[in-house]
């Protein structure tokens, strides 16, 4: 691996006014997949910096693209850890056959990961609810027109020191259940973390946006009766005591946050659920005053607490329009294991140094 240090670092940003995604690091890995020259080529860290591109490139015309979102941490003790980042990269994998892209070896990107960590280890914040999101990314680079998978592809990694997802932290959400436009269908590309899914969201999110709602809850494709998940989260909802969230069907991301959450609660003796779930289903609780919390996971978000939810001008306020306490028992403790305030258990949470 080749490391190539920056000769003018950034002023830091102040830590305590982060917003989501505004600041990046010093430095970022690249690698680069050439099929002429046999895939896969060495690894770099280098100065955070442009990437030229010509104007017929695959991925500005086909979105052949996908990502991957993880967060750093530092403990009380100054170390810094990830939190389950294999997933992320078994993920990033499967996103990668979906779209007839190279798969990367895990390890090894990991460990270079992992040096990049170390070298940036000072832009990390320690503020309550900041951490530094990594951003793993592949392009397909391939410079000629035709639709079809590229040869050629760039994989890279930057960073950026982070604050809450919402401007308003962990107030409840305003969630609006779209019934028209439609985010994937089975057979699409909805598990997989590509670009094109987010693309597809954004005509909603901004009419929702307008009608003074923080996101959308997507429904199935083919009934448009089965909710799914909002474009950053997944979605949880507490229906008489027990937890319920959509299954993965196919249409809808695999969440880590989302399995980590679901073991989390179990180990609490919480009853979970994973089966579809019906907007009529929501209506009729939230009638019977069953509906008792509503939240979404995401690591983006980690957990962010859902008070309304709209469907065809109806509005159902949740828990009075607050967080409930399964929403807080699970965010105190997944954000406590991700900064060491908690014990790890169950590995999830790697010591980088």
């Amino acid at each position: 691996m080749k490391i190539t240090l920056t000769k003018s670092p950034k002023a830091k940003p102040d830590f305590g006014k982060l917003g989501f995604g505004k600041y990046f690091t010093d430095h970022m890995l690249v690698m680069d997949y050439i099929a002429d020259k046999g895939g896969w080529q060495e690894i770099e860290i280098i100065p955070y910096d442009e990437f030229k591109l010509e104007p017929s490139t695959t991925v500005l015309h086909y979105a052949q693209g996908i990502f991957e979102g993880a967060k750093a941490y530092k403990d009380k003790a100054g170390n810094v850890t990830v939190f389950r980042i294999d997933e992320n990269f078994k993920r990033m994998n499967k996103s990668a056959e979906r779209l007839c892209m190279p798969a990367l070896d895990s390890k090894k990107v990991i460990d270079a990961l992992f040096e990049l960590l170390k070298i940036e280890k000072d832009w990390i914040p320690t503020e309550s609810g900041t951490a530094l999101y990594i951003r793993p990314t592949m392009i397909g680079t391939d410079k000629t027109l035709g639709v079809h998978a590229s040869h050629d592809y760039k994989f890279y990694i930057i960073l950026s020191p982070v604050g809450a997802y919402y401007a308003h932290g962990l107030a409840p959400t305003k969630i609006y259940i779209e019934d028209f436009y439609t985010r994937a269908a089975l057979g699409g590309t909805g598990e997989a973390k590509c670009m094109g899914n987010y693309a597809t969201s954004l005509k909603a999110g901004e009419e929702a946006h307008k009608k003074g709602f923080d996101q959308v809850l997507w429904l199935d494709a083919q009934e448009k009766k089965y909710v799914e998940e909002v474009g950053s989260m997944n979605m949880f909802f507490v229906i008489d005591g027990v937890v319920v969230t959509p299954m993965l069907n196919g249409s809808i991301l695999p969440g880590i946050t989302r399995k980590s959450a679901i073991e989390v609660l179990k180990d609490a003796g919480y009853k979970v659920e994973e089966r579809r779930v019906s907007v009529e289903e929501l209506i009729k609780a939230n009638a019977d005053g069953k509906l008792d919390e509503a939240f979404g996971t995401g690591t983006a978000a980690v957990i962010s607490p859902v008070g309304q939810i709209t469907y065809k001008g109806q509005d159902m306020i949740i828990n009075g329009g607050t967080m409930g306490k399964i929403t807080e028992f699970l965010y105190d403790k997944i954000t406590g294991i991700q900064t060491g305030r908690y014990e790890d258990t169950k590995g999830w949470v790697v010591k980088v140094c």
